[in-house]
């Protein structure tokens, strides 16, 4: 093939795509929803940022009202900005709103495709939420409880010998549980090779596939992907051949352990071996399914932890009076003699509050992972195209000033007021932060658990403050948000991590580690 055969594919692509763009501009200008005035051809290219972008997503829904949209030559982007929209068009309508967008780098290059945050709608999606709500039903997530605890007495001994290193211990506890939870495999102390596995394959999904907002230029031109290795700018391909191997053996490797475990009898109990013991649904699509639906818990629940767990860090060192609040609360119905566990949870209602305030502080993943409109659709008289992507904005919905008031402060005694049954279920951050519709989170229910116990753990052994450098004087945290996808505060922010490197013992409690 000759070298300008890509090339001129590439640029045939292009004029085709204005050509698109131009006619279904003209044609719904007046019915499209607000927002920023794009440019000819181009659009909105001058309005994005691939760095927290729900900060100017935030200023669009105050300037432009509960629907804002923009575009990209000619791909649409659309902002949900209340619950009222996000309700009624991502869960009411969700037939047709639950699709994913098609990213050529990440789902076809990079061998993502069958992940359950990016396989499209369809049936194949259907039947890996259906086996996910099996694995984590409400009903079943009392079996899960004396793994959490387990866990969550690894992560404060872990935390009490090196502070510093808390990324790295809430990445392995996160990884362990799931291990445990997913595959019956116990992880070694010390340098294990599934979570180390996992801990490479999120990052690289995280900060290199995602990285710039996920999308790559490939994915609005797909004709780059025949571009030959040795053109200019398909340097890509390369890092997609490097990652997708990553990602096979990513997925392949510990179903493999599951797989032999069950075969030879000798396995603990966990959601693949239960099911790969039932011989009557082991057909080659369920197995296939299975597969990538226990990788998709695996990967899923580091990211989660980790952002929830930072930010509830945060909280703690900028307000040590919500801090001591939540200790005292912990010392009247606990006591000293043990750490929490879920059936104190009932009396514990200040530090239900200050879960709940740390996921709306927080918002861990603030404008949700984008959904796909399948078909044109009319909503209060504004015309939201096919093939738009819908962005669920949970940051601006929980930055509310109507509803929350002082938003960027963390108040948790705003969720402990008086307030009616309507008002209370519109301020519950759990309606938003886990998704919408038919791409919510299955895995939900374990990760609050997961999350109420550690926090619970954390606040009843340790004392979180900012911390001092050799002269005493105190080190204010830096923080920075990095990542397009998911709010989490950098690793590479060495002060932030300064800020709490230091965690005194601090009650009885913690001898029962």
């Amino acid at each position: 093939m000759s070298p300008s055969v890509p090339l001129s594919a590439g640029l045939a692509g292009l004029l085709v795509t204005l050509f698109i763009w131009f006619r279904k501009h003209k044609a719904s200008t007046a019915s499209l929803p607000p927002g920023p005035k794009p440019v000819p051809f181009l659009g909105n290219v001058r309005d994005l940022t691939a760095k927290e972008l729900w900060l100017p997503a935030e200023k669009w829904a105050k300037q432009y009202g509960e629907i804002v949209y923009l575009h990209v030559l000619g791909q649409g982007l659309v902002f949900l900005n209340t619950p009222e929209a996000a309700f009624d068009l991502l869960d009411k309508r969700g037939s047709i709103y639950s699709d994913k967008p098609s990213l050529v780098m990440a789902g076809d290059l990079c061998g993502c495709k069958n992940m359950v945050a990016f396989t499209a709608y369809g049936e194949q999606s259907k039947r890996q939420r259906k086996i996910m709500y099996k694995a984590f039903g409400l009903s079943v997530i009392p079996t899960y409880h004396p793994l959490l605890a387990s866990e969550t007495h690894n992560f404060l001994r872990q935390l009490v010998r090196s502070p510093e290193s808390y990324v790295a211990h809430t990445s392995r506890y996160a990884g362990a549980l799931t291990l445990k939870v997913v595959y019956g495999y116990e992880p070694l102390p010390k340098e294990d090779k599934f979570i180390a596995l996992a801990e490479e394959c999120v990052d690289i999904i995280s900060n290199e596939i995602a990285s710039g907002g996920g999308i790559w230029p490939v994915d609005i031109f797909p004709s780059l992907q025949y571009l030959p290795d040795w053109a200019p700018g398909a340097g890509f391909k390369a890092k997609a051949v490097k990652w997708k191997a990553k990602m096979e053996e990513f997925v392949e490797k510990p179903f493999e352990f599951v797989v032999g475990s069950v075969k030879s009898g000798n396995f603990k109990p966990s959601f693949c071996s239960t099911l790969l013991d039932d011989d009557a649904k082991m057909t080659p699509e369920f197995e296939f399914d299975l597969k990538w639906t226990a990788n998709s818990m695996y990967a899923a629940s580091i990211d989660t932890t980790l952002t929830s767990i930072s930010h509830f860090i945060l909280a703690m060192i900028g307000n040590p009076d919500v801090l001591a609040k939540a200790q005292k609360e912990i010392d009247t119905v606990v006591g000293l003699e043990r750490l929490p566990t879920f059936s104190d949870r009932p009396n514990l209602p200040y530090l239900e509050a200050v879960l709940n305030e740390t996921w709306r502080w927080g918002a861990p993943v603030p404008l949700n992972l984008p959904h796909r409109l399948m078909e044109d659709d009319i909503y209060k008289g504004m015309h939201i195209p096919k093939g738009s992507l819908v962005f669920g904005n949970i940051w601006a919905i929980l930055r509310d000033e109507r509803v929350y008031p002082d938003p960027s402060a963390f108040i948790p005694e705003r969720f402990l007021e008086k307030v009616d049954p309507a008002t209370k279920k519109r301020m519950d951050p759990r309606n938003y932060v886990f998704g919408f519709g038919r791409r919510k989170c299955p895995g939900a229910n374990l990760v609050e658990s997961s999350i109420w116990h550690l926090m619970a753990g954390m606040i009843a052994t340790l004392d979180i403050s900012k911390a001092k450098d050799e002269f005493g004087n105190v080190i204010e945290p830096v923080v920075d948000f990095d990542n397009p996808i998911f709010r989490y505060v950098s690793p590479s922010v060495n002060k932030y991590s300064a800020a709490i490197s230091s965690f005194p013992l601090y009650y009885q409690a913690t001898q029962a580690l």
